[in-house]
């Protein structure tokens, strides 16, 4: 869950892609699957219990213009995590990004867990799959992962896989809210 009584600063972590990937297995009664062609409202509905949109409308409206397109990728990129009655509760992808340059960045992209599923090892188990899945479809280093200082506790998680906050964004700029970044993070540590 964002909280978004934390200033906000943008945040982009990256990894090296052959780095060992921790391994972290899906709790009993859960499962994986992959995206099919429907699943764009389950997307829309986790990221939207998760604060990231505003409703499951403005979801779908960015899922139409992002991910839509590339029917084909999300077959074998969305991942899902479903529990025992078949309800999607979770979701990433193993995204890439085109640099300006026209190189092709791996990007771990919109990881949610709804609500009432976190704390249960699901986001760890879906970053396992998601980091594991780059690697075998991607062959352009370091991974990059963009998330925000609302979500510190998943910013915890991504370190825990390797991820670094970096002073640059995907295209190699510095960023300008780096400096806000760390100094947010830097106050947050003392409060936790």
């Amino acid at each position: 869950m964002l909280d978004k009584t934390v200033p906000y600063a943008e945040i982009w972590m990256t990894r090296l892609l052959e780095l060992p990937v921790t391994k972290h297995h899906l709790p009993q009664g859960f499962d994986f699957v992959f995206y099919q062609e429907g699943d764009e409202v389950e997307w829309a509905a986790i990221e939207t219990a998760v604060s990231e949109f505003e409703d499951t409308v403005q979801a779908l409206t960015y899922f139409g213009e992002k991910f839509a397109p590339h029917l084909k990728e999300l077959k074998k990129r969305m991942l899902f995590v479903v529990n025992s009655s078949g309800e999607k509760i979770g979701t990433c992808s193993a995204w890439w990004k085109e640099a300006p340059n026209k190189d092709r960045y791996p990007l771990v992209h919109w990881v949610a867990v709804k609500p009432g599923y976190q704390g249960k090892g699901i986001a760890k188990a879906m970053l396992t799959h998601t980091l594991t899945l780059l690697q075998d479809l991607e062959h352009t280093s370091p991974i990059y992962l963009h998330t925000q200082t609302w979500s510190l506790v998943a910013i915890q998680l991504y370190q825990h896989f390797g991820f670094d906050i970096s002073s640059k964004d995907l295209d190699g700029n510095f960023y300008p809210d780096y400096e806000k970044t760390l100094a947010i993070l830097a106050e947050l540590k003392k409060t936790t």
